[in-house]
């Protein structure tokens, strides 16, 4: 099946948030794009819920940031405590106006990506469930093409370009460097993923709080306002599913507040991962390129995994924009490839190490006092021009990449 038809057409590969605002904004833009998914249908696993900075914007640029607001909520804030709930430090956000993009807004992904899903159909995209991109990929001078199991009939897809956003097992990205050259390293630390229903805020909890504690470090958000909670923490590692199952009761009295039983919160779900900080080598390679966690992976505090995939696609829509429309020549793509790359180096990673090390690297009483993230909310919660360049600075991680145009020299 081919759908080169168009001046311009783009195979997108993974039905997941990145893949399917890069599916709209290109559809907008007079670009057919196609998106192959080897699930049977859109992900609903528990995983990140707030988008802020860059994120808000390419979801407002992809149309859907208006209904995202309107069934998520805007959290009042952020607090890091002691174990036994005494809040330290945090960050309020009711004075931020609801419609800036410095202000959170939260909605379970799985919800995000329906609504994206049901924007991207509405726009034209054709996305095909059950079609597992194969090892066999190849690309010539004007076209790329993948090898696709569509539930057992083998079938070949071109396109001008494809766009692995096929998450940290990408199949693009091991048919183009290697089932193992994925470069970096996985942390040692066990994650466990839970939602449930606690009344957090009984103890006085604000909307978002992370727990700093050597062993019971955890992050407990609200993602629902009919009072879920993201409850994300740590456990010994090498273990089943059904073995930290078992072991939630245990940890959730030894962690949380009021020590609580089985019966006084509610599990909606649970999930264990491993946790990795990794950068592919290059984010383009001829007509192939990679985005979101096909490109990086990171640990999950600080929400950068999510918000530097959303940005990621959001530069390469225009990229690929400036291209079809003649105003840049195809070495923009590699200037795609080095910016993403460098924010990745130069914020994501660090950041979100840092974010993660900060819960339990040392006793709390000396984070709390020491750390210099900290001393800088602390004063910046007392300068207000302080606070609004802290705001500002979460916007870079996105990057206007029309700045990189290069006028195609005419033959």
């Amino acid at each position: 099946m081919k759908v080169r038809n168009s001046p311009s057409a783009v195979i997108i590969v993974g039905a997941g948030p990145s893949g399917l605002i890069l599916s709209i904004l290109l559809q907008k833009r007079g670009i057919t794009s196609q998106i192959l998914e080897a699930a049977e249908q859109l992900d609903a696993q528990p995983r990140a819920c707030h988008y802020g900075g860059p994120g808000k914007y390419e979801l407002e640029r992809a149309g859907v940031l208006d209904k995202i607001q309107a069934e998520g909520f805007h959290p009042g804030g952020v607090t890091w405590r002691y174990k036994d709930g005494r809040a330290v430090v945090g960050i309020d956000q009711k004075s931020i106006p609801k419609s800036s993009v410095h202000r959170m807004v939260v909605l379970p992904l799985g919800r995000v990506c329906e609504i994206l899903y049901d924007e991207a159909i509405s726009a034209g995209v054709g996305v095909l469930f059950k079609h597992r991109v194969l090892p066999q990929i190849g690309q010539t001078d004007d076209k790329a093409w993948v090898d696709v199991d569509a539930d057992g009939d083998v079938k070949r897809f071109e396109a001008d370009y494809i766009v692995g956003c096929d998450g940290g097992n990408s199949q693009i990205r091991r048919s183009l460097f290697g089932d193992l050259d994925f470069p970096g390293w996985t942390w040692n630390q066990q994650i466990i993923a839970s939602n449930a229903y606690y009344p957090f805020e009984k103890f006085g909890y604000d909307d978002s709080n992370f727990i700093v504690h050597p062993t019971d470090w955890y992050m407990a958000a609200k993602i629902t306002n009919d009072g879920l909670w993201r409850v994300t923490y740590g456990d010994i590692p090498g273990l089943t599913k059904e073995d930290y199952e078992k072991r939630l009761p245990m940890r959730y009295k030894q962690m949380l507040p009021g020590t609580p039983e089985p019966s006084e919160y509610k599990i909606e779900n649970i999930g264990p991962y491993k946790m990795h900080q990794r950068l592919a080598k290059k984010l383009r390679v001829g007509r192939f390129l990679l985005a979101a966690d096909a490109a990086h992976i990171c640990n999950p505090f600080g929400g950068l995994g999510l918000v530097g995939g959303i940005a990621d696609v959001g530069c390469l829509c225009d990229a690929l924009d400036g291209l079809n429309k003649g105003l840049t020549d195809d070495s923009i793509l590699d200037e795609y490839s080095r910016v993403r790359r460098e924010k990745y180096e130069n914020i994501v990673d660090p950041m979100s190490t840092a974010n993660f090390k900060r819960l339990w690297e040392k006793e709390p009483e000396e984070t709390f006092a020491k750390d210099e993230f900290f001393k800088l909310i602390e004063k910046a919660n007392k300068d207000e021009n302080l606070m609004n360049q802290l705001r500002e600075a979460s916007m870079s991680l996105a990057h206007d990449i029309t700045q990189n145009f290069r006028k195609p020299v005419k033959v």
